[in-house]
């Protein structure tokens, strides 16, 4: 009888596991212990922990990993895991080409170090996959926290709150809550992969004291997201939480009889429709944020958003290839030669464009391979009887909903929101169709 072929291990990961006789120690075994303590205490001090402390937080998350990799053999490289690999080679070869390669530099130590993140988050998920429960946990008492923060702002002093009341705005009068973040949008921007998570945990979790903390993250978190008017946030809360309600609903429905499989989805949709047409004109603020959508250059915010985009896109054409380098400090530097007079920006506001900046026309594709690679893994999902399915499905949701935002900001990139779509690219990573095989 023949035996199977053992699959070569890739080159780029040989290293790992050279320690791997020194990790039968008592360290090999406490290794999970550590990285779930360090992810929980960094999920859950997201919006709550300085920006130095999270850097320290991220770096242990990084190094962590590194000492688990070379304790570890080395597994296949997936469909999301090659992308990004893909994506960091591209950085690489962006920073080497950079007008301004030591800001660009410093920009692809930020990718490293985020990366890290995702890949002990990754390891830890694949070794023991009972810390998704508590990582989860851990990022809703951080967003709970900052949801209450949020919301009783309403009641405290308005002096501070009104810098976000732009008089150029037709929203002008606006009053909008910022929690513990400093700005509206990027609390929008926090809370809306939290929000599927939060409502699968109220479904996945099995104690009332379990699901009422779930339910409060989800119904505060709701609150504070719309209490920010952000109206990215707002159509990023849009489809997060009706993404992971319809991947919910096709699950559920995948056995019922063809025509009412195919109709009530979208007697839903319908419905969902025209609950949100009710509501966007019978109730005042609602209506006025989102008319301001469509005010064009005579709304502020989207007169200044406009003006950044061209700017960005005359440097695209520029660099089409390469671009200027990772990270805002190559941007900082090169936006000013472009820039409007008066129209000062940290980025380009909207995530394809800022992929394009940064490294040119195949950062973009890397992106949308990375971005077609998740869908496939949540969508694995629904006709699977996995463990991981309802956390591959709220992944997958709290992607779709930080895709929306992205196409008009660029607030994914500030560590209280990137850090929690690493987590859900690590859950797709791992998730499993079936009782074995990991697609990611």
């Amino acid at each position: 009888m023949s035996l199977a072929p053992v699959p070569s291990t890739p080159w780029l990961l040989r290293w790992q596991g050279s320690l791997q006789q020194a990790a039968a120690g008592p360290l090999g075994s406490r290794l999970s212990v550590l990285a779930g303590v360090v992810l929980c205490a960094l999920m859950a001090g997201l919006p709550l922990v300085t920006r130095a402390g999270l850097s320290l937080l991220i770096l242990a998350a990084g190094l962590l990993w590194l000492l688990w990799a070379l304790c570890t053999p080395a597994g296949r490289i997936g469909g999301i895991s090659g992308w990004l690999l893909l994506m960091l080679g591209l950085a690489v070869l962006a920073t080497g080409c950079s007008p301004v390669p030591v800001a660009a530099f410093k920009g692809l130590l930020k990718l490293v170090s985020y990366l890290g993140v995702y890949a002990l988050m990754r390891q830890l998920l694949t070794a023991a996959p009972q810390w998704w429960d508590r990582v989860v946990a851990a990022l809703l008492a951080g967003e709970l926290v900052s949801s209450v923060l949020a919301i009783r702002q309403l009641y405290g002093d308005t002096s501070e709150l009104a810098r976000w009341a732009d008089p150029n705005s037709v929203a002008d009068g606006t009053i909008r809550v910022y929690g513990p973040l400093e700005n509206p949008n990027l609390l929008a921007g926090y809370l809306i992969p939290i929000l599927p998570i939060a409502l699968v945990a109220l479904l996945r979790w099995r104690t009332w004291p379990q699901r009422l903390f779930a339910a409060a993250a989800l119904l505060l978190g709701s609150m504070a997201l719309f209490l920010s008017y952000s109206r990215g946030g707002w159509l990023g809360m849009l489809a997060a939480l009706g993404g992971v309600v319809l991947l919910l609903v096709l699950r559920q429905t995948r056995h019922w009889p063809t025509l009412w499989r195919r109709l009530f989805p979208l007697l839903l949709v319908a419905t969902a429709v025209a609950v949100l047409v009710v509501a966007v004109t019978q109730i005042e603020p609602l209506r006025i944020r989102v008319m301001s959508l469509l005010a064009g250059r005579q709304d502020s915010s989207n007169n200044f958003r406009i003006n950044v985009w061209l700017a960005a896109i005359e440097m695209i054409q520029d660099r089409p290839w390469l671009g200027i380098g990772p990270g805002n400090s190559a941007f900082n530097l090169i936006y000013p030669l472009y820039q409007q007079p008066k129209f000062n920006a940290l980025s380009a506001y909207s995530v394809p464009l800022e992929l394009l900046v940064e490294g040119g026309i195949p950062n973009l594709l890397a992106g949308l391979g990375l971005l077609a690679a998740a869908i496939r893994a949540g969508w694995a999902q629904l006709k699977g009887e996995s463990a991981w399915a309802l956390p591959a499905l709220a992944a997958a949701a709290a992607i779709a909903g930080l895709c929306v935002q992205g196409i008009t900001d660029t607030i994914f990139f500030r560590p209280e929101v990137q850090i929690t779509g690493w987590f859900c690219l690590a859950t797709l990573s791992v998730s499993r169709p079936g009782p074995s095989g990991s697609d990611g």
